[in-house]
């Protein structure tokens, strides 16, 4: 039995670059958020006007939709070309842009009036009330915060107007610090006379360093961490993974749903789109009959990292923040 033609919730990712684009959208993705380090943070790869121009060449004709991140911390450096940027990206096709500063909402009103706005304050986006507020002023979309539990999620869908965004696999960002804490650490090992290990780890302080955290109390637990040009960020020690329970997501019309790729593998990424979208397409064949079965969630299983537990996050816990 085929469901009467509704909305259906979009898919959407990340990618590290174009070739990993194609991939994921092949294997199902309906949309990619990608960005530039000048103006977005914690984006899988980095994607210049001259890459987003591509991505949205590739995507337009297939129906995936491309947004670009303009979710940095704006500075009184980055107000001046902010216009033109957004200008270009609207010029390029994008569909929205993705932002938490104000300064971006009201450029884009008025300089790229087509644009969408998705509203991405990351953990302060914890309720419909304010959440509508930047609806009257032009937001298009809500990115919820990951640390609310189902029945928020459900709560917040049910009170707004906006689509609903939420993140239902993958790592998430627990510390962002503008410094460079990673290199200033080097430093002072070496001014201390001792060795300074991390400069000498493959990829460096980058992204692809392999650099974790361990606290003394949890041992078992790595925090991925990495340096860029926006700073130093701390990664959680888990994944979220909601497949055996995304119907919870889709029959309430959530709008989007989120895979996180950042930091890792495109082979992993992409065996966890393919599991997403088969299990969205089972949902959406027959909603009344669906059941979730065990095997959907194997290719995952057999690509995940055995030191990186996969869990439901914060969606069935009391304790929110």
């Amino acid at each position: 039995m085929q469901v009467a033609a509704t909305k259906r919730t979009e898919l959407l990712t990340t990618a590290a670059s174009m070739e990993e684009l194609r991939r994921l959208a092949e294997a199902g993705a309906d949309a990619f958020v990608v960005g530039e380090s000048r103006y977005a943070v914690r984006m899988a790869g980095e994607f210049d006007l001259a890459t987003i121009r591509s991505a949205v060449a590739f995507a337009k004709p297939r129906g995936v939709r491309i947004y670009a991140a303009v979710n940095n911390l704006i500075d009184n450096a980055l107000l001046p070309g902010l216009p033109a940027y957004l200008r270009a990206l609207e010029a390029a096709g994008v569909d929205a842009v993705v932002f938490g500063d104000p300064a971006v909402l009201t450029a884009a009103r008025s300089e790229a009036p087509s644009l969408g706005l998705h509203w991405n304050a990351e953990m302060t986006s914890t309720n419909y009330a304010t959440a509508n507020y930047w609806g009257r002023r032009g937001a298009t979309r809500v990115v919820l915060a990951r640390e609310l539990n189902m029945d928020q999620v459900l709560e917040f869908k049910a009170n707004t107007e906006l689509e609903v965004q939420v993140q239902v696999h993958g790592m998430t960002n627990i510390y962002h610090s503008k410094r460079s804490l990673i290199h200033s650490y080097a430093e002072h090992q070496e001014r201390s006379g001792k060795p300074a290990e991390l400069k000498e780890q493959a990829g460096g302080r980058g992204m692809e360093s392999g650099l974790y955290l361990i606290e003394i109390e949890r041992p078992d637990e790595r925090y991925p961490i990495y340096e860029d040009e926006n700073g130093t960020h701390m990664m959680s020690s888990d994944d979220i993974c909601m497949l055996e329970s995304l119907h919870e997501l889709l029959e309430p019309g959530v709008d989007s749903v989120k895979i996180e790729g950042l930091l890792k593998p495109a082979a992993y990424n992409a065996a966890v789109v393919r599991a997403y979208r088969r299990v969205m397409d089972a949902y959406y064949a027959d909603p009344a009959g669906y059941r979730f079965r065990d095997e959907w969630l194997d290719p995952i299983r057999e690509l995940q990292d055995p030191h990186r537990e996969l869990s439901f996050g914060f969606f069935y816990k009391e304790q929110v923040y």
